[in-house]
């Protein structure tokens, strides 16, 4: 028995430490969306060993309280505004979703000056397409995934201000606000590693050069706020994730998995932000309300 606990606090130490390796191999940032599964493994195995193994119980205990601070703080805070003077609403249609009226009655009502919307395939198009009558600037990228990926705002589009990244995710559009111009940009990630986010990370960063404006993004990342990839999609474009951390996708193949990997980030990183009901999806839309 005591082999079993020794065996299961070394495996979830190691699993914890090597969550936070994102930056090294994208290994990391996989491991670091169940980051708190190997930390409740290592907080058990822990309090197992304080029978006998107390030096390595002390350890468990010290690596836990370095490790889960920042991840505890992104977790548990408070939005840290009550409003804001402009809102965006971020949301996956899923590839065959069938709620679609549903879909455009929600975003019409929460009534945002930015959308952002991936997996806009043949079935939901008529979504974008009728979004686009009350948001004259819009603009529709191919995607190398499941459907395409649209942006579209209230605001007036600044000349030649429309830029599709390839076919790797980001659509981008240049307007022209209340407070001057900002780049709004649309973004799906491939899963992580053993799948191409890392790679796909590293094409967009290196193609998001033409932001010469503070930048509005959402997007399913795919992956989690505490991440390498959140690190780099914020340090390329002179932005920062809002809002407290929300569970956003529901697997329907599995219910008990939830994870928060829709986001949305702006140039202060302070928001408020809302969850919006799934209507057919599998992933939840959020409403972030900000200033800039």
């Amino acid at each position: 028995m005591k082999k079993l606990e020794v065996g299961v606090f070394w495996t979830s130490l190691l699993l914890t430490v090597a969550s936070f390796g994102g930056a090294v191999h994208g290994l990391g940032d996989s491991l670091a969306v169940f980051r708190q599964v190997w930390a409740i493994g290592l907080s058990v195995s822990s309090l197992f060993l304080l029978r006998g193994h107390l030096r390595l119980a002390g350890l468990g205990a010290l690596v836990l309280i370095i490790l889960a601070a920042p991840f505890g703080a992104a977790w548990v805070s408070a939005d840290q505004t009550v409003g804001g003077r402009y809102s965006h609403y971020q949301k996956n249609l899923r590839y065959d979703g069938r709620s679609r009226q549903a879909i455009i009655d929600d975003i019409l009502a929460a009534d945002p000056d930015f959308i952002t919307l991936e997996e806009i395939s043949v079935h939901n198009m008529m979504i974008f397409d009728a979004l686009a009558e009350k948001y004259p600037t819009s603009l529709f990228c191919r995607f190398t995934g499941v459907g395409g990926v649209g942006v579209l705002s209230k605001f007036p589009l600044v000349e030649g201000g429309k830029n599709c990244v390839g076919e790797q995710g980001p659509a981008a559009i240049k307007v022209t606000t209340p407070d001057g111009p900002v780049w709004t940009v649309a973004l799906h990630l491939h899963w992580p590693y053993p799948y191409s986010q890392r790679e796909q990370v590293s094409g967009i960063v290196n193609s998001l050069g033409f932001l010469d404006a503070p930048v509005v993004l959402g997007g399913d990342f795919n992956m989690v706020p505490w991440s390498d990839t959140m690190r780099r999609i914020e340090k390329a474009t002179g932005s920062k994730r809002a809002g407290r951390v929300l569970f956003t996708f529901r697997s329907k193949r599995m219910p008990l998995l939830r994870l928060p990997i829709d986001h949305v980030l702006v140039p202060s990183g302070r928001g408020k932000i809302e969850r919006r009901p799934m209507l057919g999806s599998d992933h939840f839309g959020v409403l972030l309300r900000f200033d800039l």
